[in-house]
């Protein structure tokens, strides 16, 4: 075929009177023989950046589109961004939804509408309406990275049979989605089973599921565990706090429970008081260190205030120093100084009563005297 491809060009040269090179030559004969063998080259239109993709197309404010770019700086496919997000917004997604699930979960542009759809329609088939479904999916958009038939529609059920009716799981689900994230029935069935079997009523559970849901999440064990050293506290299984103290065990090392009743010795309480306190209030122990010693410090110096009155009001460690204990003692002060008090109320009065109380009892009253300046900064 090359001696052909050869005579051929030999042929046509001559009759046309052009005269050769040999490097012309090998370049004819490469062209005419390779150029049919030569692959062609796709080609592909290069990845454009995401925030400019979002902002330019989709009109996201610059804030939510460079959030969003952060861990996902390039788009491939653009036309399946657009079928993703048309159909979200389809859906019942609000624009400033559709911001906030492309923020936290980036991904989902590059995902087919096709797997997004089925976990949509769960929600759909359960009841949900598409506001419900957008206020869930925006506030914990991972969920549409779980598996609708071997996650969603099982959590979703089981939430049900567990809180009564569709309206608490919508709203359980609207401030947590993370009962969407784990395997139920290894995790919150058996802990809330286990917590029915230690004498705590439905009600309690399903108030507490509000709360604090992640501590339905806990390995079994852990809860298991919490009991057992409730228990050797000589905790009263009858009393409303149980669940609070069996999560403020949880929540903690066994190191950092250490660290916490050192703290208290040093503090000058003794090993009942310490038990006297977490009976009491066991959500004390959550409270970081330096706040507990900071409160403990300020009560002991606002008079005629020893470690026992502690003891005896413990809620007293986890009201906030600026923005009520300080005020009001200090307001205490000042009053008594202007001799507008008949008599000192006691200390636990003062920081446990309402805001609005406080401010009607001892605050508009005393208007003209405490000024203007001081009426603007006082806290609640």
């Amino acid at each position: 075929m090359v001696y052909q491809i050869c005579k051929y060009v030999f042929s046509n040269s001559s009759r046309s009177n052009f005269q050769f090179h040999k490097s012309d030559l090998r370049y004819s004969i490469s062209t005419l023989f390779f150029s049919s063998f030569q692959p062609q080259r796709s080609v592909s239109e290069p990845p454009i950046p995401v925030a400019q993709y979002l902002i330019n197309h989709h009109q996201f404010s610059p804030e939510a589109a460079s959030k969003a770019s952060s861990n996902f700086p390039f788009l491939k496919n653009p036309k399946q961004s657009d079928l993703v997000l048309s159909y979200l917004k389809e859906t019942g997604f609000s624009h400033s939804q559709l911001e906030q699930v492309v923020e936290k979960f980036p991904n989902v542009l590059s995902v087919s509408p096709d797997i997004i759809k089925p976990k949509i329609k769960i929600f759909q088939e359960t009841g949900f309406s598409s506001s419900d479904i957008a206020d869930i999916i925006s506030a914990g958009p991972w969920i549409l990275k779980r598996s609708a038939d071997n996650r969603l529609g099982p959590s979703i059920l089981a939430l049900k049979n567990i809180v009564g009716s569709h309206a608490l799981v919508c709203r359980l689900l609207k401030s947590s989605g993370w009962f969407l994230k784990h395997d139920l029935e290894k995790t919150m069935m058996p802990n809330i089973e286990f917590m029915k079997s230690c004498g705590i009523s439905s009600e309690q559970i399903i108030n507490y599921l509000h709360i604090f849901p992640r501590f339905f999440l806990l390995k079994p064990e852990s809860i298991v565990d919490g009991m057992k050293r409730v228990d050797e506290m000589g905790f009263d299984r009858n009393s409303r706090l149980l669940l609070q103290a069996i999560r403020t065990l949880c929540s903690m090392t066994v190191e950092n429970w250490e660290l916490k009743l050192n703290l208290f010795r040093e503090l000058g309480f003794s090993e009942d008081d310490i038990l006297v306190v977490f009976r009491k209030c066991p959500q004390v122990f959550c409270v970081s260190e330096r706040k507990i010693k900071e409160v403990t410090d300020i009560l002991l110096g606002a008079g005629n205030i020893d470690i026992s009155y502690v003891v005896k009001h413990p809620e007293l460690l986890i009201y906030s120093v600026e923005q009520r204990i300080k005020p009001r003692l200090g307001l205490l002060d000042i009053l008594e100084e202007k001799n507008k008090l008949k008599t000192r109320p006691s200390v636990s009065t003062i920081l446990k009563m309402d805001g609005k109380k406080f401010l009607e009892r001892y605050v508009l009253p005393h208007s003209n005297e405490l000024g203007r300046q001081y009426l603007a900064s006082w806290g609640s």
